[in-house]
């Protein structure tokens, strides 16, 4: 007997708490850059520029450690645990960035807020995709990635009010918070996976929380394998029939969208200013930028819940690529911050559709390692972005920066549209599922949605 349909009012805690759990992931992500001036400022700590940089990509690092290490974790630990440990371990490293004597112990902070901050986002999106209501399971996403930019602005809030009165250390203390609301939430409120619970040998509680959640009673094929022989095997099997391709095509869809993510963010408003734009207007423009990243998110979310995920991917990537192009030139302020605007809405949500593809292309028992996967790669694209981005604004040539990007975004639009080809030519009869945008044939054959 199938169980009720389920809904958004249904499911309602648990999208609730993962969208509480991400917005401090962002709150922590972005609260580095909103004290940098007073981190550089404090000659006591050593900090320099070139400390401020070194200590990012050390953030990144940690960040893409720890998305490949959780999103494979997880599924013998379980969805609970991990969420619970990355968001201690995040709240620790702020712990340590305000007690931190010096930049080096700092640096060793932001790396253990990268090791949680990079665990959580794979785990939060694995857990949503599972819990969502199946026609709804992209808006659940875009949903929960608003969180996101709303915790980078509360950062920004945060950085302005207490950081020019109180320093920074008090900034990094409110990083510790995490840890005392979400933590004893989650552990009360957040329910396990079905399958990882059944992989466990828990089949009564898996049973009981199915049924709560209005979930398809799991099956033993969608239980992970249990031990470190079945974590292996579940990486292994993002190169499976079917998956071959579509496996570093994911990874190069999310590489190119966190390139761009962090790249804009990073250097806009230097762009900008390069441009002709105030230093004021300039930084304005990124608070622009990222308003527009939560109206996308929700207007990409129910989009692709009618069309599919990978052809909103694409478009998304390709309207990122027609507002880059159109910044090259320098137009009237209130003109340029539409474009910004607009161009918000289609960049950030262009990479989370590629995370909401995810759990179309890979199986229940796949999930949580290759959302993993795809996050942990994609980090690649995060610190190759910024990095990036410098290089060309040393050179002093901001039309080239927004080329640049523009680029990054047709190789993300490209790769993701070839998904559902891969998965056309590279399996074997009989087990393909369906991928957004195509149609599972009762032979196993992909055919084109009409």
């Amino acid at each position: 007997m199938n169980p009720p349909e389920r809904t958004f009012r249904s499911v309602a805690p648990v999208i609730g708490l993962c969208w509480l759990v991400v917005f401090f992931d962002g709150m922590d992500v972005n609260i580095y850059g909103a004290v940098m001036p007073h981190l550089i400022d404090d000659e006591g700590l050593g900090f320099t520029a070139s400390t401020a940089g070194t200590v990012g990509s050390w953030t990144t690092f940690g960040m893409l450690i720890g998305a490949l290490c959780c999103g494979t974790l997880t599924d013998w630990a379980g969805r609970k645990p991990m969420v619970t440990g990355s968001v201690v371990l995040f709240s620790l490293g702020s712990a340590l960035c305000a007690l931190a004597p010096s930049a080096a112990v700092f640096g060793a902070g932001r790396f253990v807020s990268g090791l949680g901050l990079g665990g959580l986002m794979p785990i939060g999106l694995a857990i949503v995709a599972e819990f969502a209501p199946p026609r709804r399971a992209a808006l659940a996403t875009g949903l929960m990635m608003t969180s996101y930019h709303a915790g980078g602005m509360a950062a920004t809030g945060l950085g302005l009010a207490l950081g020019p009165d109180h320093g920074w250390r008090v900034v990094f203390w409110t990083g510790v918070i995490p840890a005392l609301v979400a933590v004893p939430l989650v552990l009360r409120w957040l329910p396990e996976s079905p399958g990882v619970l059944l992989a466990k040998g828990r089949a009564e509680e898996a049973r009981a929380v199915a049924a709560r959640f209005r979930l398809p009673e799991p099956a033993p094929a969608e239980a992970p394998e249990a031990g470190a022989k079945g974590r292996l095997a579940a990486v292994a099997s993002l190169f499976g029939p079917g998956l071959r391709l579509a496996t570093p095509l994911m990874w190069t869809a999310s590489f190119a969208g966190l390139l761009l993510v962090y790249g804009v963010s990073t250097w806009l408003p230097e762009l900008m200013r390069a441009s002709g734009y105030s230093l004021s207007s300039s930084v304005t423009f990124l608070m622009v930028i990222n308003a527009g990243g939560i109206v996308g998110m929700l207007v990409a979310g129910r989009t692709a819940d009618r069309f599919g995920a990978v052809k909103v991917s694409a478009v998304w990537f390709l309207l990122t690529a027609c507002g880059a192009f159109l910044l090259k030139a320098h137009l009237p302020l209130g003109v340029a911050y539409a474009i910004v605007f607009v161009t918000g809405i289609w960049l950030f949500s262009a990479q989370v559709m590629v995370y909401a593809a995810a759990p179309a292309v890979y199986t229940p028992a796949q999930r949580a390692t290759g959302l993993g996967w795809v996050t942990g790669v994609g980090r690649t694209g995060a610190v190759v972005g910024p990095w990036l981005g410098g290089a060309v604004v040393a050179g002093g040539n901001a039309s080239l920066g927004f080329t640049t990007f523009a680029v990054a975004a047709v190789l993300g639009a490209v790769a993701v549209s070839l998904v559902p080809l891969a998965r056309r030519n590279d399996s074997d009869p009989g087990t393909v599922r369906a991928v957004p945008g195509v149609l599972r044939h009762s032979e196993g054959k992909i055919l084109p949605k009409h």
